[in-house]
């Protein structure tokens, strides 16, 4: 009998296992594939940006916030953050009012937050188009290597005494008496759960609990670009658009990366994903119109090989599975799950030893969805 049974190894899978196993709890971890495989993979990094969010999530940002900067040394890795600031850029006059409805809603949630003018915009991104009239700005929002931060969480996981299974499918779940009693690997391992059982396989887990959960989720292989090496670097701070499908960063190598949500094209069978031509196509013409001398960047890399589970109102589901008392799952982080992933992993790990459901997790119960 294992004390606490994480289902998933990707940064939410391998983050409540490093929170458990610091504080001396016996953890087995099962990956259907490897560490950091799924959403938590891909090329480039991840935005860290409270800037725009739903404000449910605002409170969870914060305490991230606060995490980032210092998390690398309680992991025992080198820096994996850097703090860029995020502009949400404005083109259309009739998106102002929304802007400083966000503006006072984030710097409610103790999230630092400014609107800035036309001409303090081009301050601060010299080279952005003259359509732009204004930007929402978060100088605390930031960036993550996501490779680095999962494998570190791993690492660390197994350093504190976890147990983690590779190449590791679980076909069911076993319940009993109003709990989750044992999970059952592809290979016929059956593994009981002596305290808590966590389903963070996100994208699987719909599937793994359709006998329990009907959710209004579904999923999505979101691009993601990488231009090939630039002369010159246009971009200074984390970007994204009000009105555009669209976000950029600066990488390694004096490449650009372009993402926001276009869809790539997702084959179930092989389980694996192909960018789109034409979804290329659109989200270049949206960065090259919003920075001009991106207009001869190049293509050098178009990735939409992880899958990312999204819900309907676009925030994610957490919650206890029906029927049980000690399993508890998450999905659906919708494109925007990483920021909030160290203060996520640690309230799960305090809910799966405490059997208290944290406040601030509540609002993202599926309870939501019911009449």
């Amino acid at each position: 009998m294992t004390e606490f049974v994480i289902i998933g190894g990707g940064v939410y899978g391998a983050g409540v296992a490093w929170w458990l196993a610091e504080q001396g709890a016996e953890v087995r971890l099962l990956e259907a594939k490897q560490i950091g495989n799924g959403a938590s993979a891909g090329p480039g990094r991840r935005g860290t940006r409270a800037n725009g969010r739903d404000w449910r999530e605002l409170p969870l940002v914060k305490r991230a916030h606060e995490m980032w900067p210092s998390l690398h040394e309680r992991l025992g890795v080198e820096q994996f953050f850097e703090r860029l600031g995020h502009m949400l850029l404005i083109e259309r006059p009739r998106d102002l009012q929304m802007a400083e409805a966000m503006c006072l809603l984030q710097n409610q949630h103790g999230t630092e937050t400014h609107l800035l003018s036309q001409g303090e915009v081009r301050e601060r991104e010299p080279e952005v188009c003259d359509d732009v009239i204004a930007a929402l700005f978060c100088p605390l929002d930031g960036v993550s290597d996501h490779t680095a931060v999962t494998d570190a969480f791993a690492a660390a996981a197994r350093r504190a005494g976890a147990v983690i299974s590779e190449n590791t499918p679980v076909e069911s779940i076993e319940t009993e008496g109003g709990r989750a009693s044992a999970v059952i690997t592809a290979g016929g391992e059956r593994i009981e759960v002596g305290k808590s059982l966590f389903v963070l396989s996100n994208a699987g887990v719909q599937g793994l609990l359709a006998e329990r959960i009907a959710l209004p989720i579904w999923s999505r292989a979101f691009q993601v670009m990488l231009t090939e090496p630039l002369e010159h670097m246009p971009i200074r701070h984390l970007i994204g658009h009000m009105s555009r499908t669209l976000a950029i960063k600066e990488e390694a190598g004096n490449r650009v990366m372009i993402s926001g949500g276009y869809p790539g094209k997702w084959d179930p069978v092989t389980e694996t994903g192909t960018a789109i031509e034409s979804s290329i196509d659109a989200n270049l013409a949206d960065a090259v119109a919003v920075y001009a001398s991106l207009k001869e960047a190049r293509v050098e890399a178009a990735d939409a090989d992880h899958l990312e589970s999204v819900a309907v109102d676009d925030i994610p589901v957490i919650d206890i599975v029906p029927g049980t008392d000690n399993a508890i799952y998450a999905a659906a982080w919708s494109g925007h799950g990483w920021a909030i992933a160290p203060s996520i992993t640690q309230m799960l790990a305090d809910w799966g030893r405490d059997g208290k459901r944290p406040e601030l997790l509540a609002p993202f119960s599926a309870r939501r969805f019911s009449a």
